[in-house]
């Protein structure tokens, strides 16, 4: 069975990690590097064979658009961006799929099956991912303590907002980070988490009860804020 060598570029080193973890657990998937910029991109690509790119559309000095511009045959792309108004220019450039952050594991999958078949028509082939894999290899690291702490998704609670910082309720104990639960609300995928409140968001795998005003985690009741309500219902309803 032929790798697929792949590149990783993303300016923020979550949504590296993110894409990583997805492409570790295709078998075919082979990950040549994960770049922080299109200048590393674009020496990665001259030293090395590469199949797909993918590539995050708004980074600095040289974004993924005008990068894609510079090479004269460019690996196949499937993009990522936090921005869905950047789509329709992505697709003029001939890129295969349009990855919108937080990229989650079913839709990663969806892009790479986009790729197989365009490669070869008909035989699209990915190794089945059940959903405890998914998310036992899921994390991310939060600042906290002055360390840089590893956080399972699978474990996450809920996260509070407080005025400066987040708190962030694990199955193990609470941790505290500097950074704003908009943030967290961009990053975490929106299958496993919902925004129910200004001050909170739960992870939908540990909600025991609900009602159209509140959500239940345990022993603890969270409220689902008026502005919330419809968009968060309507995920719990799903």
């Amino acid at each position: 069975m032929r790798r697929i060598n792949c590149i990783i570029a993303d300016d923020e080193a979550l949504a590296r990690d993110v894409i990583e973890s997805h492409l570790n657990k295709i078998e075919r998937l082979h990950l040549v590097a994960a770049c922080s910029n299109g200048a590393e991109v674009f020496n990665v690509i001259k030293s090395h064979p590469v199949d797909l790119l993918f590539l995050d559309i708004q980074m600095p000095h040289l974004t993924g658009i005008e990068l894609l511009k510079t090479l004269k045959t460019p690996p196949a792309v499937i993009m990522t961006t936090a921005y869905r108004e950047f789509a329709l220019e992505g697709y003029e450039l001939n890129v295969i799929d349009y990855l919108l952050k937080p990229v989650s594991l079913e839709r990663f999958i969806k892009a790479v099956d986009k790729y197989e078949l365009w490669i070869n028509p008909g035989h699209a082939v990915h190794q089945p991912i059940t959903p405890k894999e998914e998310n036992a290899k899921v994390f991310i690291y939060v600042k906290s303590d002055k360390k840089m702490v590893k956080i399972l998704l699978k474990d996450i609670l809920y996260i509070e907002g407080l005025k400066d910082y987040v708190k962030i309720y694990t199955t193990d104990k609470p941790v505290i980070t500097y950074q704003t639960l908009t943030y967290f609300e961009e990053k975490l995928s929106a299958d496993h988490f919902a925004r129910v409140h200004r001050s909170y968001i739960v992870s939908l795998n540990h909600i025991s009860a609900y009602s159209a005003t509140r959500v239940e985690i345990g022993k603890e009741s969270i409220p689902i804020g008026n502005s919330y309500a419809r968009e968060a219902l309507k995920k719990l309803q799903e």
